[in-house]
This record gives structure tokens, sequence and C-alpha cells, in this order.
């Protein structure tokens, strides 16, 4: 439902309003999800219709509206005039009902529906040039943008002052903001720590009732990405351009009109609901391919986390070629130095001894854009010219896609640049994902050969320093409630043996990652004999299970403590469950997400008497089914339901 409210007081609800207990006289917008559980309202800060605007968020908790986020300003600053302190209320438009439903080729959904309710409203500044801010509320949050509607003119924004006030109380789960998006995510309990943050943030209101994440999506060549700072107020979270010493390009993105910002995206209610949304997909434009039969997602065997310079050496490509085979993996990727590749063989022996194996190359590069980080081949994506060049020899030497690294900034230079591959790959049929790179912003339902990103802490820092030992059991059990609640992964997870640096979690706790973490391409990270060596439940669940998914279930959890996920392809489930903490536990798995009146046979792989052990069981299970496991100080487990009648 969505309500439109004048400018009188006559025209408030009074029972609406002694729930919110807000100054209803500033009120003008109210829009209110479709299942009415969540409602976004803009407010005027002097109590008139001109001066400065903020929203107001609600979540409904059994009835009771709780207000959840209670400020957050609105306002542009163009190089030629100012959009925030003297805008006049306009008009809102007619509310609008989206109802849209799509098919995403890899993810936590296969089948997704983009379902709002819309209003557009429209200030004028103290120059008669208008300003439009989009409202939706969906049942899994609200998101808003900006518009110039004026069709001619080019500007510089020189700042937008989005800035999201958080209650004191709140409970944060915020990662330090670096170039790489690869810092650990830091629980703070009200504290003051000040400084900038990437996306996305997670949020728990005082009382508990209701949790948010707030990010951004659809940041396409009209602007650059955003951070979050509070390091003026320690409360106040606003967005922020990059830094000036961000790689190459201005800091301040270039505008033409007409004009649309990114979404700024707040996903809200349960934990479960946070884990199971796919707004920044849904509000983000629909895939601009008509044909996508050739985008196939996978896992994908591995060299460089056991030898960080492995493909350098032909004998170690096929060695991870093999594994892949034995594996039933479908590909195998080629890192960093396959120009000078040696020990029997080149690029081109490599690429056709994979192929010969049934299984598809994929091939690294360097992005070129950062001097300073010389690693090989470091100049073939910069330029359209170059990309077809590479494409176009990749494509009849068997390669099935590319990973370019080494990005490091969110200007609107770079955000043109990650686009351009994405473009140039597509006439080549050629699979993308980045490292070194931005966390996920909607691409890959724009470009769904847009396969998976890094922008996170993962398996590669076992090779980076000690820290990781210690932070990974927690670190895990975090970045299912937030990095990859926006998009795909790179984690390169499942790693049993030791890399430079060792692991505190057990063989349960890695096995469980293959369905914890999700990823288009699904690198399996560990040398050969880490799965060959496994017992034979542990390596039949890593033959079978899948990347892409139909449907995703949070069971259990919490962040930093445990996780508990269940996936669907088809008519099988995956189960991972993981333990962050330093003591055993005892759960409860429940089976009441499975269909009535079906039984599946249950494959359990849980932690056995040690790290290194694992406790195999096999049942049958129905929806009103229980059972009770085990999970080892930082373990984990898995399961597989494969259905019976």
């Amino acid at each position: 439902m969505l309500i439109i409210r004048k400018f009188r007081v006559l025209l408030m609800t009074a029972v609406f309003f002694t729930q919110t207990t807000l100054p209803a006289i500033s009120q003008k917008v109210t829009v209110q999800s479709p299942n009415k559980e969540i409602t976004i309202s803009l407010f005027n800060q002097q109590n008139t219709d001109a001066g400065n605007w903020y929203l107001q968020v609600y979540y409904s908790d059994r009835g009771k509206l709780i207000e959840v986020i209670p400020q957050i300003d609105l306002g542009l600053v163009r190089s030629d005039q100012d959009f925030s302190s003297c805008l006049k209320f306009q008009k809102a438009g007619k509310p609008i009902s989206i109802t849209e439903q799509y098919t995403a080729l890899h993810g936590k959904k296969s089948l997704c529906f983009n379902s709002a309710n819309e209003v557009i409203v429209t200030f004028e500044n103290q120059n008669k040039a208008k300003l439009s801010v989009n409202i939706r509320a969906y049942n899994d949050g609200v998101a808003f943008r900006y518009e110039f509607p004026d069709n001619e003119g080019s500007f510089t924004v020189n700042d937008e002052l989005t800035t999201y006030t958080i209650p004191a109380g709140t409970a944060r789960w915020m990662e330090k903001w670096n170039i790489g998006n690869e810092e650990l995510y830091t629980f703070i309990e009200d504290k003051n720590i000040q400084r900038d943050w990437s996306y996305p943030a997670l949020f728990c209101n005082a009382d508990t009732t209701c949790w948010y994440l707030i990010h951004e999506a659809d940041v396409n060549r009209s602007y650059c990405g955003s951070k979050l700072s509070n390091a003026t107020d320690s409360s106040r979270y606003k967005i922020t351009f990059p830094d000036p010493w961000d790689n190459e390009g201005e800091s301040q993105p270039t505008i033409t009109l007409p004009w649309k910002s990114p979404w700024r995206v707040i996903i809200m209610g349960s934990l479960a609901d946070i884990v199971e949304s796919t707004l920044v997909d849904d509000v983000s434009p629909p895939s601009v391919m008509e044909n996508t039969d050739w985008i196939k997602p996978g896992l994908v065997s591995w060299n460089y986390w056991s030898d960080n310079h492995g493909t350098k050496d032909y004998q170690v490509v096929c060695e991870f070629a093999d594994l892949a085979t034995a594996m039933d993996w479908p590909y195998t990727l080629l890192d960093w130095e396959w120009d000078a590749m040696g020990n029997g063989g080149n690029i081109e022996d490599a690429a056709n001894y994979i192929l010969s194996k049934g299984v598809k190359p994929l091939i690294w590069y360097n992005s070129g854009v950062f001097k300073w980080i010389q690693a090989t081949p470091v100049d073939r994506m910069l330029n359209h010219e170059n990309r077809i060049e590479e494409f176009s020899k990749l494509k009849e030497m068997g390669f099935a896609g590319v990973k370019v690294d080494f990005f490091l900034s969110e200007k609107q230079k770079m955000i043109d640049y990650y686009l351009d591959i994405l473009d140039d790959a597509a006439q080549y049929e050629m699979m993308i994902y980045f490292h070194g790179c931005l966390v996920p912003r909607g691409w890959a339902r724009t470009y769904p050969h847009l396969m998976t990103y890094e922008g996170v802490r993962g398996a590669e820092w076992y090779n980076n320093g000690p820290q990781f030992t210690t932070t990974a059991p927690e670190h895990n059990t975090i970045l299912p409630f937030t990095r990859n609640v926006v998009g795909a992964m790179d984690y390169t997870p499942v790693t049993f043996t030791n890399s430079q640096f060792p692991h505190i979690t057990s063989y349960g706790h890695e096995l469980a990652l293959s369905v914890v973490f999700e990823s288009g391409f699904q690198h399996m990270a560990d040398r050969p004999s880490g799965y060959y060596e496994l017992s034979d439940a542990a390596r039949t669940f890593l033959k079978e299970v899948p990347n892409t998914w139909d449907n995703t279930k949070l069971l259990d959890g919490f962040p930093g403590r445990d996780v508990i996920i269940a996936r669907q392809k088809d008519n099988r489930w995956f189960i991972g469950g993981i333990n962050a903490e330093n003591s055993e536990k005892v759960k409860t798995l429940k089976f009441n997400f499975l269909p009535e009146g079906t039984r599946y046979k249950l494959t359990l792989i849980s932690d056995g008497k040690h790290d290194k052990d694992f406790e195999i069981k096999y049942l049958v299970v129905d929806r009103s089914s229980s059972v009770l496991l085990k999970m080892l100080r930082r373990g984990g487990f898995t399961a597989s339901l494969d259905q019976i009648d």
C-alpha cells in the first residue's frame, strides 16, 4: 500500500502518528511495502513546504510500528547550483505498483521478483531547477534515488549529502574502508569509532526487532562508487566519494542530464530476510543480453593458493586440470605469470591439455591501471583494441572466461573501465570476473556473464600473514549476513591443507563453505592432495554440490557466532553450517522448509572426533523431522537431501 499525504495537519491519520510519534505537520509522503511491514516517509526539517528534507524508515514488529532509521538527509550539490538547503516541494507523482519477475542465471535464487510500491517526489530549488527523488518500499527493504529531469546540460556533482543517522544502542558490523574491500568486519556495540567504511554495512536496532543492511545498486557510467563515512559525527554515516589518491581520474562524478543516481538500498527485516534478499539485483536494470546460452557457472580448480607461482609451471597446470577432471568440475584457472610458463609447455600447450581432459580453461589478466603492480600480463585489457585482440585469441584457443585483477578504485573512470570490459567480453562470449575490485552493485543482473567478484578477505589471506588464522572462523560467519548478501563472492573456499599460514577451522567447517558461500565461479583453492585424500562421502559431496541455486533459506545463525544455510537446486537441497566460536555446539537441524508429503534421503557429514575427522550418517527425513548434530569448536557440517518419493 502506498499513501500520499498533502501538507495539511487535518489530513494526517492520528493512529498512525500516535504509533510513530513524529511531527505530523512536516510529513509530505509515506510509502508502505506491499505487505505493509516496512514504511518510508518524507519530512521537512523546517516544518514547511520548503527547506531541508529527510526520510525516516519504520518496521512493523507484530503490528507495532518501530522507528528504525530516524533520519536520512537528502541533497546534492552540483557544480552550478545547490539542491539541498532550499528545496521547495512541488508534487508527489501518482503512486505506482512495481511488479516484475525475472530469471537469474546464477546467484541465491533462480526466480526473482522486483515488487514494490513507488512514488516520485519533485522539488524545486531557488533557481527553479528541479530535483526528483524516487522512493520505493519493498517487502525486504527500501530504496531511493535522485533524478534530474531536465533534458540538457553537463555538470560535476561536487557532493552528495545523503546521510544515515543511526540511533544510539544500534549494533553494527562494519568493514573499514580500503581500496580492495578486503578488510575484516568489526562488531561495534554502540562505540564511537569514526572513519570511512566499505559497503555493505549491517545494523541491528537496540531492541533487536529489526536488522538492516545499507548498500547501493545500479552504479553505472554516470556516477562513481561511494562509501560511508562517520568521520565528522559518529552517529551519522554520510555517502562519500572516492579519495583523490585512489588511482587515476576525478573523485567527483560528471553527469549529463537527464540523469539518475545509483539506488540507495536498505535491506530490512529479520536476519533471514537479509540473507535471502535479492533487492540489490531487483532494483538494477534487466539483462542487456539476448543470448545467454553460453554462460555456464561452475566450480573451478585453482593453483595459486597452494603455489603462488603455480601457473608458471606447465606440470602444475596439468595437475590442476587433472583435479578438475577427477572432481567433475568444469573449469580450471590459469592465474598470473601464465605468459612465463615453462617446464614442458606454454599457454597454448596448457589450453590444449586442459581441453583434452574435458575441462574449460579460465585465464587471469592484470587490469594494468596500477603502475606499481607489474604482475604479468599487465597491459592487455587497458583499451578496446587490446581487449578485442585478446578476447578473439582466447576464444579461438578455447578459453571460457577471464579474471581481471587490481582495479583498486571506484572512481567514475574505473566504473567505465569495468563496464567496457563487460561490453567487449560479451561480443566474444567470454565470461568475466573481477578481483582487487569493488563489491557487487547489481551488475550481475544487467551483465549475467559477470560471474563473481572478489571484494572480500578470502582464503588468499592465509598467504598474507598470520592474522587470518585466528580471525577466519568469526569472519566466515559474518560474511553470509553482509558481503555475500549483495552478490557473488569469490572467497576461494574449501581448503583442508595449509598454505603459508595454518587453519584452525575443522574439515567440517571447510567443507561447509561450499554451500555457505555463493559464487557464480566457485574456486576450490586447495592442492590436489587436499581433495584426493578426503573420505569418499566428502569427496562425493564436492563432486555433486552446485554453485547456482533455485532457492536459499537461512535456517539459523548470528553474525560472528554461527550460521546454517540451506540451498535448493532442482529437487535436491544442500545444507552448510559453520561454528565460529571456541566451544562445541549441539544444534537441532529442522527440515520444515521441505514440502509436505515428501521424504528425502539425508547424507549428513559432520565433525568427527577431531578437526580432521568426519562423521557420516544416512537417514530418511521429511518436513516434520529433526536431527541433533554436533559442531566442534570452529567446526561445521554439510548435508544433502535427495528426494525419494
